[in-house]
């Protein structure tokens, strides 16, 4: 039994004829193609003086196997596995929301930093999918922690932690901040159709948190390009729910409040959005890829990182991937990631860290640190 994800993550895909097909087009002839081009962009920023102090991250206990998905759901044994590198993802417990997988990771960023919640002067969240519409996310965070500091929510789905470490690093930049907490969670499981074979087995829960502060002048972002293109919004999107649809039962009954996803599109779109904003930052900075000491992309599909890479010519030793045991965490794939990377003793200080977020929006952030 073929399913769309299937079809649309073929083994056999020629990544450089992706990148050749993939051309810019004139805005006003968007709505002509039979699908969104890639909006290249040469804008970059640098952004120094900022240091990751500690980082830490959170997912649930309770582990869903792809052999459950199977066997729940009927779908192709085998399949989630060999087209997209996953075994198995967490999911958020009966009560468990977004807030409280952020400061659950909250907490343990601040005990690795050994800061109290008096010291931190400013929270952000990145999520896509917050406990309520109002209020934030980062609001209930801050009176679980406890927090005397302005909070907001970002969204920018699986770029969100890309995007809000940048505003972060602004506020420390600047001096408008001295301890800012960046959070990256988001509970997947909850906005998923569970038998839709395209998307559900891709998604999983977590949180990701870093603590901000000043750092030496070489320390921070020191190149990074945050890229958005809504043209292809309708790419991978919630159709219901907004002021556009508000719920109502008919559309509730079609699912049209689950997340929707046009996989062979997006996944066109992410290695050509990884590759070019990964090119371009690495040339803008005036570094190579040897001079990187690790890559940390958004877990989305083991599939796009491999091609990316392969494209790119960097070796599988320099990527690091939790991809196959937590699945796609949306903003907190990338904390995650790092959280787990810096405690295997893989990132030192000095070392230039590229991180790559891609997702729904359409968006891309990607940044080269300095740890």
């Amino acid at each position: 039994m073929n399913s769309p994800l299937t079809e649309s993550i073929e083994a056999t895909i020629d990544v450089h004829k992706v990148r050749n097909e993939l051309q810019p087009i004139p805005r006003e002839k968007v709505d002509e193609e039979p699908r969104l081009l890639f909006r290249r962009s040469s804008r970059v920023q640098r952004l120094t003086g900022v240091a990751i102090r500690s980082i830490g991250s959170y997912v649930p206990s309770r582990i869903v196997t792809n052999e459950e998905l199977e066997q729940r759901y009927g779908f192709e044994e085998g399949w989630v596995k060999r087209r997209t590198g996953i075994s198995q993802r967490r999911f958020a417990g009966e009560g468990e929301s977004t807030s409280d997988l952020a400061v659950e990771a909250a907490k343990r960023a601040m005990l690795a930093a050994r800061v109290s919640p008096s010291d931190i002067d400013l929270l952000i969240v990145g999520t896509f999918t917050p406990d309520f519409t109002c209020p934030s996310t980062a609001c209930l965070v801050q009176d679980k922690l406890n927090l005397d500091a302005p909070a907001m929510d970002l969204q920018a789905a699986c770029s969100g932690f890309m995007y809000s470490l940048a505003t972060g690093a602004q506020f420390i930049a600047t001096g408008n901040a001295k301890c800012a907490l960046v959070i990256g969670a988001d509970v997947n499981s909850r906005i998923v159709q569970p038998d839709d074979q395209r998307t559900a087995p891709l998604f999983g829960d977590g949180a990701g948190a870093v603590i901000l502060g000043a750092g030496e002048a070489d320390q921070g972002l020191v190149c990074y390009q945050l890229g958005a293109d809504g043209a292809g919004g309708c790419m991978l999107d919630r159709p219901a729910g907004g002021v556009t649809q508000p719920l109502t039962p008919e559309l509730v009954a079609a699912g049209k409040h689950f997340l929707q996803m046009d996989g062979r599109n997006v996944f066109k779109w992410a290695i050509q959005a990884v590759t070019e904003s990964i090119e371009v930052v690495l040339e803008q900075a005036g570094v190579t890829m040897e001079d990187v000491s690790l890559f940390v992309l958004h877990q989305a599909n083991i599939r796009i990182i491999d091609h990316a890479m392969k494209v790119l010519s960097i070796p599988r030793s320099k990527v690091y991937n939790n991809l196959d045991r937590v699945g796609n965490t949306s903003a907190a794939s990338i904390p995650l990631a790092l959280d787990e990377a810096y405690r295997e003793g893989r990132i030192q200080r000095g070392d230039l860290v590229l991180m790559c977020g891609f997702g729904a929006g359409l968006t891309w952030g990607t940044g080269l640190f300095r740890w």
